[in-house]
């Protein structure tokens, strides 16, 4: 995105922040006012631009029975949680760290869905205690311990196996999880046996079948060939007297970060749902978990130019904003937009936008032309999802701080961290 986007009063996909008066806002607050009283870096999200992606959701289920979880692990701060909760999702946890946090926002538990290739016998026992709605099983040796828990606690465990359907998200391939040589899932070729030994299980309920094929999809192609495989088999269990309550279509739906134009969660679910109904199958309950459609668009990161750096071959705009904040450019080479806060006249140059961290892969945007000095605030967009989620303390950087943005109203939902909490825990060694 160049200083021309700035014309536009709109951010590219991205209503709910603006230019009004030569700056930008976030609904109906200045971000430079919200840098100058929380400091950078400073994470902004907009409560309106996550209700409003998630009531792309709610128009296309609208009369179904469905449950929109929420996928924390793209963002878990407890206030969005919260808010989530309160526009009436479930939650899609995958530790048991997420459970806690589930509970903590108030979310029914029987509306928890339980996913993750590593679930400790500590997590399923915490989980069962509760009473979640489902866990997403994805092995057999997982199936098996389960049960022996369930078993031990004189309780079934609710559950659904999660099929890998081998097709191909066309996504980065971190982030793909429904090919034959992810670690996510079981192969679909093995699902029938998994499912008939599950139903042989005296501490096992099978309610569902989930599926789940990566994140940042942006065709509609792989989710209808996902959804066929899913429904063969589904055909498949009921003859052989597996009944499924439920079918789980996980989430993935893709955001715009560079001119990327994923469907709209409506049109997606219009076309899902007429695969589902010519299947035969619209009367059963529809589990979906969306995460970063939900929140990724909502969110910029603010950061302070620190200082302009002239090279022979780049220029380098270093910004108080590092990998430690930011961490998908230099873990997927992730292209996020940095818009100025207040646009400056000139032409500009090409910058590589850097950060402090001690490392060559410490960047955030590779040749953005921008029209900057020392002392002015940039905004990377489009980072509510996998940013602070995934932040670290490295070189002991104290984590950013959070707000939410309500109209025109500001709430502080996470404080900066400080030097003591990078140390909290540690020991000294004794003195002699």
């Amino acid at each position: 995105m160049t200083p021309t986007d700035t014309a536009s009063p709109v951010l590219p996909g991205r209503p709910h922040f603006h230019y009004a008066q030569g700056q930008l806002m976030v609904e109906g607050l200045a971000v430079q006012a919200l840098a100058h009283a929380h400091g950078t870096p400073l994470f902004v999200y907009s409560k309106a631009a996550m209700l409003s992606a998630l009531a792309a959701y709610q128009r296309a289920l609208a009369g179904r029975p469905a449950l929109i979880c929420y996928a924390m692990k793209a963002n878990p701060n407890l206030a969005l949680l919260q808010t989530f909760v309160q526009a009436g999702c479930g939650l899609d946890i995958v530790s048991g760290g997420e459970l806690e946090r589930a509970l903590r926002v108030g979310v029914s538990p029987e509306r928890i869905i339980f996913s993750g290739v590593g679930k400790t016998r500590a997590d399923m026992r915490r989980a069962l205690q509760v009473g979640i709605g489902c866990f997403n099983v994805e092995s057999v040796a997982e199936l098996d311990t389960l049960n022996e828990v369930a078993m031990q606690m004189d309780l079934r465990a609710p559950i659904s196996l999660r099929v890998n359907p081998d097709v191909d998200a066309k996504t980065h391939p971190y982030i793909s999880t429904g090919l034959k040589g992810n670690k996510f899932g079981i192969a679909h070729t093995e699902a029938l046996p998994c499912y008939l030994h599950a139903a042989q299980c005296a501490g096992l309920l099978i309610k569902g079948i989930d599926c789940h094929i990566g994140s940042q999809i942006t065709e509609t192609a792989p989710f209808l060939d996902a959804m066929e495989r899913v429904l063969d088999l589904v055909d498949t269990l009921q003859a052989q007297g597996i009944a499924l309550s439920h079918i789980d279509f996980g989430g993935g739906l893709g955001i715009e970060y560079q001119g990327d134009t994923p469907p709209q969660a409506d049109t997606l679910w219009t076309a899902l749902l007429d695969r589902l109904d010519r299947r035969g199958h619209g009367d059963k309950q529809l589990v979906i978990e969306p995460g970063r459609s939900l929140v990724g668009n909502a969110g910029i990161c603010v950061t302070e130019v620190l200082y302009e750096k002239p090279g022979p071959s780049k220029n380098f705009l270093i910004v108080d904003a590092a990998m430690n904040d930011l961490p998908r450019p230099a873990m997927y080479q992730a292209y996020h937009g940095i818009v100025p806060v207040r646009p400056r006249a000139g032409a500009g140059a090409l910058f590589d936008v850097v950060g402090p961290v001690c490392e060559s892969g410490d960047w955030l945007g590779r040749d953005r032309l921008l029209s900057v000095q020392s002392g002015d605030l940039l905004a990377v967009c489009s980072t509510g999802a996998y940013c602070m989620s995934m932040a670290s303390q490295y070189n002991s950087r104290p984590r950013a701080v959070e707000v939410l943005v309500d109209g025109s109203r500001c709430h502080l939902i996470r404080e900066r961290e400080h030097h003591d909490d990078l140390m909290r825990g540690e020991h000294l060694l004794p003195t002699a």
